[in-house]
């Protein structure tokens, strides 16, 4: 496993890249309410990684047809944006977005609430975010990779849900997926040993309910497979000698 630590500049690169599509997800939160449809959705999102000097790192990435991955309810990532499908008093959705600028990819999701939601879903949401950060107290050199997995597998467990293990986060930098992979759920081994300069993308994937999905017939849309909602949150970092930086989030506690 060839995990590439980032030079000075890299890490520059980085910063900007990140920061321009934290300015993105920011823009989009703004527009998220009952009636908007996925597809417009995503066509704003294009714009705005535009307007930013970003080129949009999922349109065409392997075949998947849109810039922004929107993901209803029990959809826990890879929703294809359509003009039919349309937010709902209620509803959750995961929206997640990256960019290439100059070379260098950023990488992140959000999950936010359509209006009100039951006590139980506005919880999932939450309590997957918080997951992202528990984890990331391990996110230092010296410490583990695997170290970060178990730290969201010993938070999330206390409530009962499902932590998907099909999918997981990645290294990136010159590349949207990068060594090494980050899994959500806990490991028996250590991992490799995290230095600082390594950029990772965190990013916990939590079910209400079973921890079990499958795949639509488009072969993009992952679902879970009790129907149950699903929760995303994402962020890319680096690693540092101390607490990590937070590439796609400029203020955080």
């Amino acid at each position: 496993m060839a995990v590439s630590i980032k030079s000075g500049r890299e890490i520059e690169l980085m910063r900007e890249s990140c920061k321009r599509l934290e300015y993105v997800h920011n823009k989009l939160g703004e527009i998220i309410k009952p009636g908007i449809s996925t597809y417009e959705i995503n066509r704003i999102g294009d714009r705005l990684i535009r307007e930013q000097e970003g080129i949009p790192n999922f349109l065409n990435y392997e075949g998947y047809p849109a810039s922004i991955c929107v993901s209803v309810n029990d959809e826990v990532v890879h929703g294809i944006p359509k003009k039919e499908r349309l937010l709902e008093e209620g509803d959750i959705v995961s929206l997640d977005a990256g960019l290439i600028y100059k070379g260098y990819h950023s990488d992140a999701a959000r999950t936010y609430t359509v209006g009100r939601v039951s006590p139980e879903v506005g919880q999932l949401v939450e309590i997957t975010r918080q997951s992202f950060f528990e984890g990331i107290k391990y996110a230092r050199e010296g410490c583990h990779l695997y170290d970060i997995s178990n730290a969201i597998a010993d938070f999330i467990e206390g409530y009962g849900y499902g932590i998907v293990e099909d999918l997981v986060g990645h290294g990136i930098g010159t590349k949207l997926h990068e060594d090494p992979q980050i899994p959500n759920f806990r490991q028996k081994k250590k991992g490799i040993m995290l230095k600082a300069g390594m950029t990772l993308a965190i990013e916990p994937m939590i079910n209400l309910g079973t921890a079990a999905v499958e795949w639509l017939e488009d072969d993009w849309t992952v679902v879970t497979e009790d129907g149950l909602p699903s929760a995303h949150y994402e962020n890319t970092i680096l690693i540092t000698k101390g607490d990590p930086e937070i590439l796609t989030l400029g203020n955080w506690d």
